[in-house]
């Protein structure tokens, strides 16, 4: 099949779903080629993209895409239309919000079926926002020109459905998945902080909570430390509010680096979202056996199955600071843990199962559509 994936910031867990679904097509014989925006990513997609790029038979191809609606967009529209007829694409595969209505928006491509990853996309805003509601019509418009939709967890599609309505094409749930490097354990450092925390630093995460519950602990005689990796529009927020407690030499912040660089830094991974889909920093930190403490949101319960009774509140200071008291208190118990979700995750959650599935609703999809 030739399939062009359509997404527009490289960054973050959705760029590398679309770089390992990329890769993984390519490896069973398909061609691929990927469109992201110009100005995003920085040295890391550059990195990726440059390796990649030999191997996209339909290219890789870099225009400019705006974040919200504008007049630039009817441009990046013709051009995703253009780039996919000159590739001859069979499928045309957006993700994201953005990437689904370039996609979606762009005029047919003879025997070309439109796929559709919402990966949150227009679900992060408020329904009632101005921005929400210009959204979610939008959304609704599209299911008309949507002939598949792909979901990372079963609580995005459930989310999906109860904020903009029942697609009314071929729905499947395809789990994200790691790879088989990714089960090789990671080494804490001599001099490793208590706690590790990976990912974007904004309130979203639920950084301010893990702050809060820090602070907590050492007014409890309880002198832990942490590590917030990342950044973020909130950093500056969050390196006030762990002065504003006198943790400045409790709390670091080192910047953004690789999760697998990261988990080497604390002997606890923190991850108290208030709301995620399937977060990859869970996956990868349960696959290389990190004892994790996480929120209970999203589609974590889906990665934790029968052990999602471990998980705890989101925005819950106290249970995040007996979580975390409990986890250094007796590091055995917490170990065991892991070592059980480890092999869950090894089970239900690797990359070549993903690709397969993807593979096997397209098919399913084309034939369904009267497209093969």
């Amino acid at each position: 099949m030739n399939i062009l994936h359509v997404m527009r910031a490289p960054v973050g867990g959705l760029f590398r779903h679309v770089i390992d679904l990329a890769r993984g097509q390519i490896a069973r014989g398909h061609r691929v080629g990927i469109i992201a925006d110009a100005e995003t990513g920085g040295q890391r997609a550059e990195s990726i993209f440059s390796e990649l790029k030999p191997s996209l038979a339909l290219g890789l191809n870099r225009i400019a895409m705006s974040r919200h609606i504008g007049l630039s967009d009817w441009a990046a529209t013709r051009t995703v239309a253009a780039i996919a007829r000159r590739g001859k694409a069979e499928i045309i595969h957006g993700h994201g919000a953005k990437g689904g209505a370039y996609a979606r928006l762009a005029p047919r491509v003879d025997g070309a079926i439109r796929v559709y990853t919402p990966h949150g996309g227009s679900l992060h805003y408020a329904p009632a926002s101005p921005l929400g509601i210009l959204y979610f019509n939008l959304e609704r418009v599209l299911m008309r020109r949507t002939e598949l939709y792909l979901f990372e967890s079963a609580f995005g599609r459930d989310r999906f459905t109860d904020a903009i309505g029942r697609p009314n094409a071929l729905t499947k749930v395809v789990v994200n998945g790691v790879g088989p490097e990714e089960f090789e354990p990671v080494t804490t450092k001599p001099d490793a902080a208590d706690i590790v925390f990976v990912g974007e630093l904004r309130a979203l995460k639920g950084v301010d909570v893990l702050i809060e519950a820090i602070a907590r602990l050492h007014a409890a005689n309880s002198p832990v430390r942490a590590v917030l990796v990342g950044g973020g529009p909130d950093a500056d927020a969050f390196r006030a509010l762990a002065e504003q407690h006198g943790l400045s030499t409790a709390v670091t912040f080192p910047g953004p680096m690789p999760a697998r660089t990261a988990f080497a830094l604390g002997r606890i991974l923190a991850v108290p979202s208030r709301a995620e889909s399937l977060p990859y920093v869970v996956l990868e930190a349960l696959a290389a056996g990190m004892p994790t403490i996480a929120t209970k949101v999203g589609g974590i319960p889906e990665i934790y199955g029968t052990a999602h009774d471990r998980l705890i509140p989101p925005g819950d200071v106290d249970a995040l600071a007996d979580a975390i008291r409990s986890g250094l208190g007796d590091p055995e118990m917490i170990q065991q843990i892991s070592t059980a979700l480890q092999a869950h995750v090894k089970s239900m959650f690797s990359i070549d199962r993903m690709v397969d599935d993807v593979l096997a609703a397209y098919a399913e999809a084309r034939t369904t559509s009267g497209r093969v």
